[in-house]
């Protein structure tokens, strides 16, 4: 295969590239754009290293990538190209890493240019509420995907979270699931009044209609197993098509979801941390602006010196 202008790229990199961009896309959602952006970073590279002496991808180290980026710099490329090529080979080499085809990864040790932080797109509670009704409940599968979907949004649980979800884990009696995020790290969610309602429908009368024997599994597919989070995705953009929801979507819409609504109804942001599971604050302060322009909002609204043009 070649590129655009004539350049053929060693076949050994089309696997490795495809493969990646398959991961990307189930764990992101990201767009069409984005992904065929990535492509032409990732094979741009690709083509560099077979121009300058390296054999393969998965052969790059540090002294190699900063070459690369001193090229970038020297044809003009913005700081905003450069952190996208970054976290795309950081994910590229995270991947091969995790898969044990490389040792070390190349871009460990290479700081990202600074950027401001966008937030992550979300839906609006109008967009929620049709979304949570898009299924039909008279069947087993639609009460099944509503379970999942009220789940998702109260306990603001990662895809991968939802879809591994044992009967042991959740407990009806006291409200709350016990989740094992990243780095198998425990946290205790509590569930809220809607999500334990539709949970225990769908325990009552749609999850053994889908068991094909016994099964600890809490949301099976219709093969009775685990579902995967390619098939739970595709579950949401299609009930997102029936609500009528024409907003771009990731796995994480949900979620992401769950944190803004959290916040604009005046939860402590260090609370949206430990029901998101992440070890860090900086992770969950992406969200922070949603809190200063409800402060914003409400100062605005009750201090009795916020209006401009009051008299002194």
């Amino acid at each position: 295969m070649s590129d655009s202008n004539g350049e053929k790229l060693h076949s050994s990199y089309h696997a490795s590239i495809d493969a990646y961009l398959d991961e990307l896309w189930m764990e992101k959602g990201l767009s069409e754009n984005s992904l065929a952006s990535y492509r032409r970073d990732l094979r741009s590279f690709a083509l560099w290293l077979q121009k300058n002496g390296g054999s393969d991808l998965l052969a790059v180290d540090p002294v190699q990538l900063q070459a690369h980026l001193a090229w970038r710099l020297e044809q003009g490329l913005s700081a905003r190209s450069t952190a996208r090529f970054l976290s795309c080979v950081r994910g590229f080499y995270n991947l091969q890493q995790r898969e044990n085809r490389i040792a070390d990864n190349p871009v460990a040790l290479i700081d990202s240019p600074k950027l401001p932080k966008g937030l992550p797109k979300t839906l609006s509670e109008a967009d929620v509420d049709e979304l949570l009704k898009a299924p039909d409940t008279s069947e087993a599968l639609g009460l099944r995907d509503r379970a999942m979907l009220e789940l998702l949004y109260a306990c603001g649980l990662r895809v991968s979270e939802l879809v591994s979800l044992t009967e042991s884990q959740v407990n009806l009696r006291q409200g709350v699931i016990r989740v094992f995020g990243k780095g198998s790290k425990e946290r205790l969610v509590p569930m809220g009044e809607a999500a334990i309602n539709w949970l225990q429908r769908y325990i009552k009368s749609g999850r053994q209609a889908l068991l094909k024997g016994p099964s600890s599994v809490l949301f099976p597919s219709t093969r009775g197993q685990q579902m995967t989070r390619q098939t739970f995705w595709h579950r949401i953009k299609h009930w997102a098509k029936v609500a009528g929801i024409d907003k771009p979507l990731s796995p994480h819409t949900l979620r992401h979801a769950f944190a803004t609504h959290l916040l604009n109804h005046g939860a402590d942001l260090r609370v949206v941390q430990l029901l998101l599971g992440h070890s860090d604050l900086s992770t969950t302060q992406i969200y922070t602006h949603i809190a200063n322009e409800r402060m914003k909002s409400l100062h605005q609204k009750h201090h009795p010196r916020a209006e401009l043009g009051q008299s002194s």
